[in-house]
């Protein structure tokens, strides 16, 4: 990356941690929209690129959070930026349709935390926190232990602090994004560089059923933790190889445009190419391009066929009944 310009890094750094936040809360079950996470990171990062779009204040608060903690991941984490952490997740007070302590410790109001899977009656617990009296005191230790320099490796770190955090799970709702983005601030700091290139989030999403079952098994164990620490290393292995791919799709984009720095082009077509090299979700076709864009159809297929006739788009194969459109291999 060190011999990438510097609007490459920060294309890359965008991508990254995009993926970073969409992952993170997928992983939860809750999809956010990908544009607004794009848009509300890219205004954070002083990015300025084409169709930014407005975010709701959930996604901002999702940005806000992960971004604080890799952007000022030298920073001590204490009680008051946990409790900002969490304020940001839910701006309304709550999780769903029910109503959440937000920004502070649990309470037992509602009896013992667990981890609980299945249908009602059919339960299944996974995994009961230790009580909410003690919570003061276990977050105090985790924290002093999280902010002092040890002689442990710095990405073993990382690894015990998320598990650490997700087994004391503190918060009504949020645990496991908050213990990602501790791990994520950590592996900041062993790194040593704010920009991320490698999102571990979008790789514990790809192996989600295997997370929880490590996680599940390590909390039912002994003290021993090195099967997680073993699956944390091999999990983190496989998302820097992962990143070679994000990498080539950002190389074809830049090379992309600097083949076609003379090609006229109109701020619509640039933005549905940048779309398309970004990983376009579903078929475009003239209908989508006409939303998008924010004009009408017959402008939309103007800007198609032009696009077709300077061979940046070719017909995809198997159309049907609407007619869709992919870059032309090779551009």
């Amino acid at each position: 990356m060190e011999v990438l310009g510097f609007s490459l890094r920060n294309e890359t750094l965008l991508e990254t941690l995009t993926l970073d936040v969409l992952k993170s809360t997928e992983i939860e079950g809750e999809l956010l929209n990908p544009a607004q996470v794009r848009s509300s990171i890219a205004k954070r990062l002083g990015m300025d690129i084409a169709g930014l779009v407005p975010a709701d204040r959930h996604v901002e608060g999702v940005v806000e959070m992960m971004m604080d903690a890799t952007q000022n991941y030298n920073a001590p984490l204490d009680k008051d930026r946990l409790f900002g952490w969490h304020s940001a997740l839910f701006p309304t007070g709550r999780s769903g349709i029910h109503t959440i302590i937000v920004g502070n410790w649990r309470d037992n109001a509602k009896g013992p935390m667990q981890v609980v899977s299945g249908a009602m009656g059919k339960e299944k617990v996974h995994y009961e926190a230790p009580g909410a009296e003690t919570l003061e005191q276990e977050m105090n230790v985790f924290l002093e232990w999280f902010n002092t320099e040890h002689t442990i490796d710095a990405v073993l770190k990382s690894a015990i602090a998320h598990l650490w955090f997700v087994t004391v799970h503190p918060f009504d709702d949020g645990n496991g994004r908050i213990a990602r983005a501790i791990a994520d601030m950590q592996l900041a700091r062993a790194d040593g560089d704010r920009q991320r290139f490698y999102s571990m989030s979008a790789q514990i999403r790809l192996e989600r059923n295997d997370y929880y079952s490590i996680l599940e098994r390590t909390q039912q164990g002994t003290l021993n933790i090195t099967d997680w620490l073993e699956w944390f290393l091999n999990c983190l292995d496989r998302s820097l190889n992962v990143t070679d791919d994000s990498l080539r799709r950002v190389l074809s984009k830049t090379k992309f445009w600097d083949r076609h720095a003379q090609t006229s082009v109109n701020e619509r077509q640039r933005m549905l190419i940048n779309k398309l090299f970004d990983g376009f979700t579903g078929k475009l076709n003239s209908s989508k391009w006409a939303k998008i864009a924010k004009c009408s159809t017959d402008t939309a297929l103007r800007d198609i066929n032009d696009l077709l006739q300077k061979n940046i788009l070719e017909k995809e194969a198997g159309g049907g009944r609407s007619t869709s459109y992919i870059l032309k291999e090779g551009i």
